[in-house]
């Protein structure tokens, strides 16, 4: 249930308790994980990306021509996408592993996204949390790295959670309102064991998203600047206007009550 917080009027006003996934959604995990790869398995490695990324290329321009529809997918984590063998993912993440705080090493997928949502939160008085899975690495642990990474971009003070386990499970423990998110596995559990709303950053072929997610009341947006978008029209400043901002997401999103709310 969202949280109570009050004005210099003192009225009461609702505010959100956010779930903020960190890799797909805020940090490029994804291409660091590409880059290192392409150190440790050399040109044949990079040559294989290029060609998978040339071909999707081809793929989306042919779709928007009417020419061809990209067939549905499941959705593949990072890894999967490069596809790597068992033995090549284990010491992918062998060296990733060995390198000292390589969590703070990550690029941020959309330049002055993290300061502009520390600004809004602090603004609207939102509660962060950043959720992660993270494994742990040499130097400092995941948490402190990514809590670091995340104040050198502007967040003060962040709260990082590193989880394992259902992400529904999860936003129901923490309260949690609103969880955003790049997984759609991670949005469906949060649909489904939690009674938090959860957006997904799709920034894959909209053709490869999968039906579940549209059907379960899962709000979709491109980027993560679209997301803070949606959050900052929903809850626009502190003011004295009664509870009710999940039902104004919902109408943001076009988004109907799903069967489990």
């Amino acid at each position: 249930m969202p949280h109570r917080r009050y004005t210099s009027f003192q009225a009461f006003v609702v505010a959100l308790k956010i779930g903020f996934d960190l890799d797909g959604v805020l940090a490029d995990m994804e291409g660091e994980l590409f880059r290192q790869a392409e150190t440790l398995f050399g040109d044949p490695m990079a040559r294989r990306l290029q060609e998978r990324a040339d071909a999707a290329a081809d793929n989306t321009a042919a779709a928007e021509r009417g020419a061809v529809r990209p067939p549905p997918a499941t959705p593949m984590p990072p890894l999967l996408k490069m596809n790597m063998t068992a033995r090549q993912q284990r010491r992918l993440w062998h060296h990733v592993e060995s390198i000292e705080n390589f969590w703070e090493t990550l690029v941020e997928l959309e330049a002055g996204s993290i300061a502009r949502l520390a600004a809004a939160a602090s603004e609207r008085r939102w509660e962060i949390i950043f959720l992660t899975r993270r494994p742990e690495t040499v130097g400092a642990t995941a948490q402190v790295q990514s809590q670091r990474w995340l104040e050198s971009r502007g967040f003060k003070l962040p709260s990082v959670y590193v989880v394992q386990g259902s992400r529904g499970r999860i936003a129901a423990a923490l309260g949690l309102d609103i969880v955003v998110d790049d997984r759609p596995e991670n949005c469906v559990d949060v649909v489904v064991d939690s009674k938090a709303r959860a957006l997904l950053v799709w920034r894959d072929d909209e053709h490869l998203l999968p039906p579940a997610a549209r059907r379960l009341g899962i709000g979709v947006v491109k980027t993560t600047g679209e997301c803070l978008d949606i959050l900052m029209q929903m809850d626009p400043v502190p003011s004295n206007e009664p509870p009710g901002v999940i039902d104004r997401v919902k109408r943001l999103l076009g988004l109907k009550e799903s069967a489990g709310a």
